[in-house]
């Protein structure tokens, strides 16, 4: 399947989209601003440890504190045996480990989402053009996404380029065919990196920042090309430069696919991406034959329901409702990666009563995933119908990065009717004349609650002044939410 790359740079704001088949499948979006912090290695201070929760939080200089979990402190095995925790080894204590106050070396393996902060392990990893050093181990290994029979002959070849310096290194699947020069070029270059990181960590106190990852213009190159990238498509002169000279001294491959794009029409309108990124926002997705998609997205879970809609079929009911559920499988996939959504993911599928439809729609639907470059995992149909799955989250997603809570409804959604807000300001009158004896008070509300205590509500608030011998004045401010209110003593 043939792949685009647009680039659309501006001094703020880097955006990259990833067209496949005339269709955008994926967008990145990355703010001068607000650059993501994952890996990046920083020298950190413990500011707390929880041997309840076997983790710690370090101060790395953010706004939160960042997590640390017993599972992700690296512990150098003894001679032939594997590191603790696994197969069986009992992992150490985190109190046992770490202690408050101590400097540490940590790397970012999530960003900070929501209320949470980044998530940290003291594994460092460094990843070049072609390989993932691993400086703390000694393991060499090979993607497993590269043929199994190929792997044998590609880790002894690794072996013989490493040599005695040690270090643990992993082959990524563009170094499959990549030369013993280039090889050697490449680990050369992450040894290098990691003196560097070494040497400001000995210089600098904590909390300090020892190593930056690339930008996203750089990723591009290193993370996002594949074979099956035709052209990569940059809309500035100055970063086509920047580029084409980083890719020509690492990734040369990659770097021979960059063009620089000269058209009046900006490039994002080639593929209507701009639209595409307004739809990804949207709780509701069309799909072609008529039916669609409903998107919600929590701090806990996603849930994606699929309905028939407007498609009524030609057939029978039971075709209907497969052939929604088979394009719903390849819309839900794209509507993953285009979102960048992460964590659980709930999908109900529309009920199907044949076991050879609900065979070929979760079929349908581990196929078009495994395409996803970002590791998930699905389950069967549960006996309620539903397919439960899993995403792997390192970044915000596209709603949290481009959007905030609606500051009226607060992330809610729905916002309390003018009539609920009115009886409430009844019950809080009430309220405050048990209270206090007033001349007078004045409710201060929005524009639509206040007609209503002039016109339908108005006798219950004639009511309610008479009851408690007070008069009651009303005042509409249009710069009050629906539900807000001030109730004023005078």
């Amino acid at each position: 399947m043939q792949q685009d790359i647009l680039v659309n740079w501006s001094p703020q704001e880097t955006r990259v989209a990833i067209v496949e088949s005339g269709a955008v499948q994926e967008l990145h979006v990355e703010r001068t601003l607000e650059r993501g912090l994952v890996g990046n290695v920083y020298l950190g201070k413990v500011a707390r440890v929880l041997p309840g929760m076997q983790s710690a939080f370090i101060d790395m200089g953010l706004e939160r504190a960042a997590f640390l979990h017993v599972a992700d402190v690296w512990q150098r095995p003894p001679e032939g045996e594997p590191p603790s925790g696994r197969n069986g080894q009992p992992q150490v204590p985190i109190e046992k480990q770490v202690f408050e106050g101590q400097p540490l070396m940590v790397q970012v393996i999530k960003d900070p989402i929501g209320t949470k902060g980044a998530r940290l392990s003291t594994q460092i990893s460094i990843a070049g053009r072609l390989l993932v050093f691993l400086p703390q181990d000694d393991h060499l290994g090979v993607s497993q996404k590269i043929p199994a029979d190929q792997r044998d002959a590609l880790r002894r070849r690794l072996t013989r380029l490493v040599g005695e310096a040690g270090g643990g290194f992993i082959l990524r699947t563009n170094g499959e065919d990549a030369t013993d020069e280039e090889l050697a070029e490449d680990i050369a270059y992450l040894r290098k990196m990691w003196t560097r990181i070494r040497e400001s960590a000995a210089r600098l106190p904590p909390p300090s920042l020892l190593h930056q990852d690339l930008n996203l213009l750089q990723r591009v190159l290193r993370d996002l090309v594949s074979e099956e990238t035709q052209a990569i498509r940059i809309d500035s002169r100055e970063q086509f430069n920047l580029l084409a000279a980083f890719g020509g001294e690492f990734m040369p491959a990659a770097a021979s696919k960059l063009q620089l794009y000269k058209g009046e029409r900006p490039i994002f309108d080639l593929y209507s991406v701009d639209e595409e990124i307004a739809k990804a926002l949207g709780r509701r997705v069309e799909l072609k034959s008529g039916g669609y998609l409903i998107v919600d997205q929590t701090e806990a879970l996603t849930t994606i329901d699929v309905n028939t809609g407007g498609f009524v079929g030609s057939r029978n009911f039971d075709d209907t409702i497969f052939k929604t559920n088979l394009e719903a499988a390849l819309g839900i996939a794209r509507q993953l990666r285009l979102r960048n959504l992460g964590g659980i993911i709930i999908v109900d599928f529309i009920d199907m009563q044949r076991e050879d439809h609900r065979e070929a729609v979760l079929a349908e639907f581990r196929k078009q995933l495994v395409r996803d470059r970002v590791k998930t995992m699905a389950g069967g149909f549960s006996q309620l119908g539903l397919v439960e799955m899993t995403r792997k989250r390192t970044r915000e997603s596209l709603a949290h990065m481009l959007c905030e809570p609606c500051p009226v409804c607060q992330g809610k959604g729905t916002v309390r009717t003018p009539r609920t807000v009115a009886y409430d300001i009844l019950r809080e009158i009430l309220r405050e004349a048990r209270q206090f004896n007033p001349r007078e008070y004045r409710v201060i509300a929005s524009p639509k609650v206040i007609e209503l205590f002039l016109d339908e509500e108005s006798q219950h608030l004639a009511g309610l002044s008479d009851f408690i011998g007070k008069p009651i004045s009303l005042q509409s401010e249009s710069a009050m939410g629906q539900e807000q209110y001030d109730i004023v003593l005078l």
